[in-house]
């Protein structure tokens, strides 16, 4: 359930990557969503940012996490943890961690990232595997793509049915090809107060979890922040909704209409 979160709370038009101190974020930046499935209030999501030093390189370490509580938790029991460290200055990741256990699917995957070679070496470490794959230029993991598209977009240069497109690695088969549309700007109605958004489309793969490929819609707040305010999707079996329950650390006032 926290994949659903992460992998569509993203900003949107990619331009050249930001240098270290103009960024959205900075450490101690902390999110709590409230994730409901149909009636239950199904789970708490929560992201973490910090500095710290990773094989000599400055970098923002991320950390998420994800599980179902209370009576949802009888019916889907959910555990997700998911972690990137990426670049101070550029926004590249250097290495990404799923471990995962969604009703008893389950993942333990770490991928390292050689941009200099624009390689991925992807650990499976529920079944003690290995292997390296090709990426391209650019390539994001699932959290660090959300950072990266946070810091290098104006929403003053969006354009209603305008599309983007961005690699992303998460998993151990393939490239992720992630599209976004926007869809213009809308007040949503939170328990902070009514917040100017900005309205996104993420296109997703059909099957396992999504009913189809336009089966989300994205809130992002329409400030310096960038954070996501709202999700909602239709599943397979049911719907979702993501709100932002709780913050702290942001670099901006978060701003709220009067």
């Amino acid at each position: 359930m926290l994949v659903v979160l992460l992998l569509f709370s993203t900003g949107f038009a990619v331009e050249e990557p930001s240098e270290y101190g103009t960024n959205t974020f900075e450490s101690g930046e902390w999110f709590r969503f409230r994730i409901h499935y149909g009636f239950l209030n199904a789970s708490y999501a929560t992201l973490s940012l910090t500095e710290e030093e990773f094989k000599g390189k400055e970098v923002f370490h991320v950390v998420g996490e994800g599980s179902t509580t209370g009576l949802a938790r009888w019916f889907f029991k959910v555990d997700d943890l998911y972690e990137t460290y990426f670049d101070k200055r550029s926004g590249k990741p250097y290495r990404f961690i799923r471990k995962i256990d969604e009703g008893g699917y389950t993942k333990d995957l770490l991928i390292d990232f050689d941009h200099k070679t624009n390689e991925a070496l992807i650990i499976n470490r529920k079944h003690g595997k290995q292997k390296t794959i090709q990426t391209s230029e650019g390539i994001q993991d699932l959290l660090s793509g959300f950072y990266y598209l946070r810091n290098n977009y104006e929403s003053k240069d969006l354009v209603v049915g305008e599309e983007i497109s961005l690699d992303l690695l998460y998993d151990e088969d393939e490239v992720f090809k992630f599209k976004l549309k926007f869809l213009g700007r809308e007040v949503v109605e939170t328990k902070f107060g009514n917040v100017q958004c900005l309205k996104f489309r993420p296109y997703v793969y059909s099957g396992r979890v999504f009913k189809e490929e336009e089966s989300l819609t994205l809130w992002v707040s329409d400030d310096d922040n960038k954070v996501p305010v709202r999700i909602k999707a239709d599943l397979v079996i049911g719907s979702l909704k993501a709100d932002l329950d709780a913050f702290k650390g942001l670099k901006y006032q978060f701003k709220i209409l009067m």
